[in-house]
């Protein structure tokens, strides 16, 4: 398909965790000159809200050795080493083929990690997990059961025959969903899935022969041993735009993540248009530590943003950052396209630049020893959820129906 020069130009200009910035900013200085429709901004509950964030880092981690927001947390929900189990059923395969199985996991698991509602758990040897970590700790048994491969003789990977075949019946299997277990976005989830199978065929260049997320470790990192966060993001993002939804398009290219708000402003065909690529972000967080495994030196990091999800939203909300304008916009159900949400999430990421430097002050160290991603995971996402738990068992402020591609 060929892209009109401006269209192109305009894509290009949302694939970057710059026009994520610096739209997220207008939002939130229009929010804190009155002219928000929906809510409003007091800086004097920054500070206590830092505090909240720093406490509970401390409390989670005395000695501030923190790790990155990734996925590879939630794998080690109920103080189980997954890792070391994968790396056991893998054998004696060689480092590059580790790595591809576990971008291969990585991949499966991030895009299945949208919200999963109230209701959902996945019991493992008695235990059950729900949310986050019931989708990591379930998205972790179908891949090493084989549900992903396509292929009988190699279970341990993701490929595109492997998902092209999935089925709404055998995730469901999968993850444990039955009518006494709902799943929010079942459906969606495998929808993004098949349309992953049939982006990762048709890009060998990207992703090998076998149309493997994995491939990505062999064309985007293994060749020098190093690769630019930002750059792999744009690469997941340009490889994988095809997979999202089609709602939101400039010309015949899906943006993805990417939504409109008027207010936003910007030139050409990049006018009205916010995006956050939260998903793509958080994978690109997520491969950090297997390329790390393999000797790939992941930088430029802090280019990356906070993640503009509910528990970090949620935390902004609930420490009264952000207030809404109308108490009753919480009673009712939202999309993800419709404004207070848009809104609601451009300020969150606007915020949370906002509020590390704070957490930081609070905690004695700097942007170097302790980067966004630390500040997320220390963290900002978890007591956004403590103090969801605490205030209305765990619900987000705003109710979002999903169709789990986003949330």
């Amino acid at each position: 398909m060929t892209v009109p020069a401006e269209a192109a130009h305009a894509v290009e200009v949302l694939r970057t965790t710059t026009a994520v910035r610096t739209r997220s900013a207008v939002l939130l200085d229009r929010a804190r000159a009155g002219e928000s429709r929906w809510f409003t901004v007091d800086d004097d509950a920054l500070p206590r809200a830092a505090d909240d964030v720093a406490t509970l880092t401390r409390t989670r981690f005395p000695d501030l050795d923190i790790p990155l927001h990734s996925r590879w947390r939630h794998f080690e929900a109920g103080g189980v080493d997954r890792r070391a189990a994968l790396d056991a059923l893998l054998g004696d395969v060689d480092t590059p083929e580790r790595a591809r199985a576990m971008i291969d996991l990585t991949v499966v698991s991030v895009l299945l990690d949208a919200g999963a509602g109230p209701d959902w758990g996945y019991v493992e040897n008695g235990v059950r997990y729900t949310r986050s970590e019931g989708l990591a700790v379930a998205s972790w048994h179908a891949f090493t059961a084989g549900a992903f491969s396509g292929n009988a003789d190699r279970p341990l990977q993701v490929d595109a025959a492997g998902l092209c075949a999935l089925t709404v019946e055998g995730l469901a299997a999968a993850l444990q969903v039955g009518p006494a277990n709902p799943l929010v976005g079942l459906d969606g989830r495998v929808h993004l899935l098949r349309r992953l199978g049939d982006a990762l065929a048709d890009q060998p260049e990207v992703f090998g022969a076998a149309g493997r997320p994995g491939g990505l470790f062999d064309s985007s990192a293994a060749p020098s041993g190093a690769v630019d966060a930002h750059d792999l993001l744009v690469t997941l993002l340009t490889s994988m735009s095809r997979i999202w939804p089609s709602v939101n398009m400039i010309g015949d290219v899906p943006l993805g993540d990417c939504w409109r708000h008027d207010a936003v402003g910007g030139p050409g065909l990049t006018a009205g248009w916010l995006p956050f690529h939260k998903l793509s972000q958080w994978l690109t967080y997520s491969l950090i530590e297997p390329l790390g495994w393999a000797g790939v030196t992941v930088t430029g990091v802090e280019a990356l943003t906070g993640l503009p999800e509910y528990r970090n939203g949620g935390l902004l909300l609930d420490t009264g950052v952000l207030r809404l304008r109308d108490p009753g916009a919480a009673e009712r159900a939202w999309t993800p396209a419709d404004e207070p949400v848009v809104e609601w999430r451009g300020l969150t990421v606007a915020l949370l630049d906002k509020l590390a430097p704070l957490v930081r002050a609070r905690l004695g160290t700097d942007a170097a020893r302790l980067p966004l991603a630390c500040v997320l995971e220390g963290g900002t996402w978890a007591a956004g959820r403590a103090v969801a738990q605490r205030l209305r068992d765990g619900q987000p402020p705003l109710s979002i129906l999903s169709d789990g591609t986003v949330f």
